[in-house]
């Protein structure tokens, strides 16, 4: 088969997240598997306008940035779609990250929609008025261009938000998740102190300050607790962040490392204590069992997407959405050594059973009969 998959980012950008972790790991594998896949995705700075990764070929145009109107990547796409010889693709995928490709408009052979999340109140936490209004009114009316379009999606909370918007379930396909593992990554002992540690982009949607407001709540009753962040965001809130942490005096807590690799990644969540993931909500939640492949269990809000991957009092702990809640299951965990260990050993269980191989058998059976 030739796949085009349309996407805001592909697997290199240095925004880029779960959702094209999941993208890229189908992607190469159908690629092993024969197919040919061609990406279209926005560009960022300093990357080409046309590579190849891990057999994927991908193309760049357009600004991922929805704000940017006729420069953004959804346009682009269109654009560069319509010079494209007909029939040069067997099935079309409209990977959807609030604001969709509108390919039912003009795509006129095959087409799979792959939604890791519906965005609802991200808007509010990522955009100030209007953007948040517009985007929030548009989300409940572009589903209906979608109803007859086969479904990919990676959680039942997703699913079943999908179903609300009026999109039928039988359309709908959860995808079964992998987790990347780092072929050489150094496994350390846990640090002495107490140490969260919240991997993310740095965002309001993701709770990078409620992270910071769990961080001092936890430390009123132990002391020596250290919050570590990983990944990176915009200049503007990143600043904002650390102003912030500047003016309640927690620099000596808060370590920031910014964008790690893999294997720094995997080495530094296998010496933190737990994983914190404070988000407004989430398709599922990849780090989570990477975290848990480490024997690092994760507190998470109990909301969409992490309420799938978490797994109350096995894997890790589910708090009501607010900084208090969260710190109060943090602590609890902190100061019980056999639950402490008893979550470690489920999410350690838990994360070997996940497999890419098995998320792309699934993904293709399901553009095969699109």
């Amino acid at each position: 088969m030739n796949i085009l998959i349309f996407n805001w980012r592909d697997i290199k950008n240095p925004e880029s997240g779960g959702a094209e972790v999941l993208t890229h790991e189908m992607a190469k594998r159908w690629v092993d598997g024969g197919h040919r896949v061609v990406q279209f995705s926005a560009m960022f700075i300093g990357a080409s306008h046309h590579e190849e990764v891990d057999g994927v070929e991908i193309f760049r145009q357009g600004s991922a940035d929805i704000r940017s109107l006729s420069l953004s990547v959804h346009i682009a796409a269109y654009l560069w779609y319509k010079k494209q010889p007909r029939g040069s693709f067997d099935v079309v995928v409209d990977e959807i990250h609030g604001i969709p490709f509108f390919t039912p408009g003009y795509v006129t052979g095959k087409k799979v929609a792959l939604i890791c999340e519906v965005a609802d109140q991200i808007w509010n936490a990522t955009f100030s008025f209007p953007v948040n209004i517009i985007g929030r009114s548009m989300e409940k009316y572009y589903f209906r261009f979608y109803r007859d379009i086969p479904f990919l999606t990676i959680s039942p909370s997703t699913r079943d938000e999908l179903v609300h918007m009026g999109v039928a379930k039988k359309h709908i396909t959860v995808l079964p998740m992998g987790v990347n593992v780092p072929k050489r990554f150094t496994e350390r002992p846990k640090e002495k102190d107490p140490t969260l540690i919240f991997v993310a982009r740095l965002t309001r949607a993701k709770g990078m300050e409620n992270a910071l407001d769990v961080l001092s709540h936890v430390a009123q009753i132990i002391p020596a607790t250290r919050l570590w962040v990983l990944g990176q965001g915009s200049t503007e809130y990143t600043n904002y962040i650390r102003q912030t942490v500047d003016k309640r005096n927690i620099n000596s807590r808060v370590t920031f490392f910014g964008f790690v690799s893999q294997e720094k990644k995997f080495e530094l969540m296998s010496r933190a204590h737990i994983l914190i993931a404070p988000s407004v909500k989430e398709g599922w939640g990849l780090t989570v069992p990477e975290a848990g492949h480490v024997g690092t269990p994760a507190v998470g809000y109990n909301v969409e997407g992490l309420r799938d991957v978490i797994e109350h009092g096995r894997t890790g702990l589910l708090a009501n959405a607010t900084p208090q809640a969260m710190s109060v299951e943090i602590i609890r965990i902190l100061g019980n050594s056999n639950l402490y260990r008893k979550l470690q050993h489920g999410a350690k269980r838990l994360s070997a059973t996940y497999s890419w191989d098995k998320t792309a058998e699934v993904g293709m059976s399901v553009l095969k009969n699109a």
